[in-house]
């Protein structure tokens, strides 16, 4: 096991639904090495040490080198009759259940029960009944995802933080396209119908152009009204809006970068008024961006496919998505899409120049991704940015990357 890169080490420190402390468990082994993926956990303390809980929070990382697994340390609530769990140390559990800023509501003892009462009150609405317990699947900085059973088939509930709470707005105003069924949406909450088939993280090369041309329907469909979308709360991404939080995170990061990273960084930004004027020559109208459309994003079947989280969405350039759908392709499949891209737009805006609008954004799409990983950092709690504690960086160095010199 120690040897064994697919899992990690857990331990828990256990709560009552009303943050009463109940001890803390043995070390016990996962079978993910994913920190934000507890259904596993949730599994393996059941199985191994009779434990039902609830995980609410991750408190601690130590990385594993060598080939040793991650030793992950989380606070879990835990209802029923009382366990045997060693008593945990004052100082440890002060720290665990402290009240900070920006904590989740789910992250907190009794925040998923609030979000159950709520999803029961909307299937009841629409006359589906829970069939069995639900079932924890993934908690983190970003989302709390839980699949239900229910008499209408698995049904799943996502809670996200304030600055993805539009996600329902924006999947009420694209039903009918790629996207996932809504069955109801509150603050920051959304239940959604399952949708069948695969997480398409390495799509094949004609299933990756099929994705493409799913999002560009939505954009040229209900997502080209850039006033209605910005009523429903949407961040906007157009150029001259990402001067000051671009600003933010470079002098943030400052001292990280060599001296001509800076230059060129802050010549873009600076640059950003002039760059407007020269994409709005090309054409391509603003429109509904999906933010974080990378391939693992997508679900789907061998002839259907959705286009999943909508958190991420905002208003601005839509080759702006490019950034994130391409970074991981191998080079010819990347020259493939990025050309069936612009391509597309070409006959969607007869006249355009694409091509030139995706060499104006693609340094500002790596730029917009270091922004988002900055605003994730500055509004998420201390314990849980180990999630995205260079990624800021990395996406301002990629982004240095693509400027001349």
């Amino acid at each position: 096991m120690a040897d064994d890169p697919s899992t990690r080490i857990a331990r828990l420190i256990v709560c009552d639904a009303d943050g009463a402390p109940l001890g803390t468990t043995p070390d016990f082994a996962v079978a993910s090495p994913y920190w934000g993926h507890v259904e596993p956990l949730v599994a393996a303390a059941r199985d191994d040490l009779g434990l039902s809980i609830v995980v609410l929070r991750l408190l601690t990382v130590e990385r594993g080198a060598g080939g040793e697994p991650d030793r992950t340390t989380y606070l879990a609530e835990h209802s029923g009759l009382d366990p045997a769990l060693t008593p945990v140390s004052p100082s440890l559990l002060d720290e665990a259940l402290r009240p900070r800023r920006f904590r989740m509501p789910w992250a907190r003892p009794g925040g998923p029960a609030a979000h159950f009462a709520w999803a029961e009150e909307q299937l009841a609405a629409r006359g589906i009944r829970r069939t069995a317990p639900p079932i924890q699947v993934r908690t983190w900085n970003l989302s709390s995802i839980w699949r239900v059973p229910t008499t209408a088939g698995t049904v799943w509930l996502k809670a996200v933080p304030p600055f993805f709470a539009h996600e329902g707005r924006v999947l009420e105003r694209v039903a009918g396209y790629a996207v996932p069924q809504l069955l109801g949406h509150g603050d920051g909450v959304v239940l959604l119908a399952d949708v069948a088939g695969d997480d398409l993280y390495a799509p094949a090369a004609d299933r990756a152009l099929a994705m493409v041309d799913a999002l560009i329907s939505i954009q040229r469909g209900p997502g080209a009204d850039v006033d209605a979308l910005r009523g429903l709360g949407l961040p906007d991404w157009r150029l001259p809006s990402l001067a000051a939080p671009a600003h933010h995170v470079l002098r943030l990061r400052a001292r990280d970068l060599d001296a001509q990273e800076r230059r060129s960084l802050e010549k873009l930004i600076d640059g950003l008024d002039g760059r407007l004027r020269d994409l709005a020559a090309c054409g391509i109208p603003d429109t509904l961006v999906h933010g974080d459309f990378h391939p693992g994003n997508t679900r789907g079947t061998a002839v259907d496919l959705t286009i999943l989280d909508w958190g991420d969405s905002g208003v601005g350039h839509p080759l702006l998505d490019m950034a994130a759908f391409t970074e991981r392709m191998p080079p010819a499949q990347r020259a493939a899409v990025e050309a069936h891209w612009i391509q597309s737009w070409e006959r969607e805006v007869p006249g355009s120049d694409a091509g030139h609008a995706a060499s104006l954004v693609s340094p500002v799409g790596a730029l917009r991704q270091a922004v988002i990983y900055r605003h994730f950092l500055d509004h998420i709690e201390p314990d849980e940015r180990i999630y995205h504690e260079t990624d800021d960086l990395l996406w301002l160095r990629r982004t240095a990357a693509l400027l001349p010199g």
